[in-house]
């Protein structure tokens, strides 16, 4: 198999109240999960192909408790990537490559589409934010815990970056029409935290 690493930082928004019970296994706040994941590239390499400064995002519909129902999932590449860059990055999202993305694309049931576009991500530890031109338009910022200190969550089974704590976050606006689907919500669940992964 194929070796290759990534390094960088992540978020995710969805439908939930904050903070998603669905990272605990339990059923989401109104039923079904809507949410899209964003990843940011600092740092990466699939063999020889240097992933650095890309992005991908995948939204996600669980019908369901998500480790209990199928996703359906529509996936996004950066369109700066080059054609050998944008076959590692499906190669790796699409789980094809081993790794922890390949426990996420275990939980999917229907790819309903996938795309090349531009994608404009930002993060700075407070904030995060990814513009899809009349795609996607999400934005959300840390939730203050005691002192002021960000609200983590440590150790839970359901994890985009598993050993990451990931710090828990509320979105401003989070709206994407794509594929039938039209979600539009705002001060909802939001997670953000760094990412690293790995072929197995």
């Amino acid at each position: 198999m194929t070796q290759w690493n990534l390094q960088g930082t992540y978020f995710e928004s969805c439908n939930c109240e904050a903070a998603c019970p669905c990272v605990f296994t339990s059923p989401p706040t109104e039923g079904d999960c809507k949410a899209l994941v964003a990843w940011h590239i600092d740092k990466g390499r699939y063999a020889d192909t240097v992933l650095d400064g890309l992005n991908v995002a995948l939204a996600v519909h669980a019908p369901g408790t998500m480790v209990a129902t199928k996703w359906q999932v529509a996936a996004y590449f950066d369109d700066q990537a080059s054609a050998a860059q944008n076959d590692a990055l499906h190669a790796i999202f699409g789980g094809k490559a081993g790794g922890h993305p390949a426990v996420l694309a275990s939980f999917i049931g229907e790819m309903v589409g996938a795309a090349s576009v531009p994608m404009h991500y930002h993060a700075d530890g407070r904030k995060s934010s990814l513009s899809i031109p009349r795609i996607a338009e999400v934005a959300i910022e840390v939730l203050d815990g005691q002192g002021g200190k960000p609200i983590t969550i440590e150790g839970h089974p359901l994890a985009i970056a598993p050993g990451k704590p990931a710090t828990v976050a509320r979105s401003s606006v989070m709206t994407f029409s794509d594929h039938g689907w039209d979600w539009k919500f705002s001060g909802r669940n939001g997670f953000m935290s760094d990412f690293a992964y790995q072929s197995a």
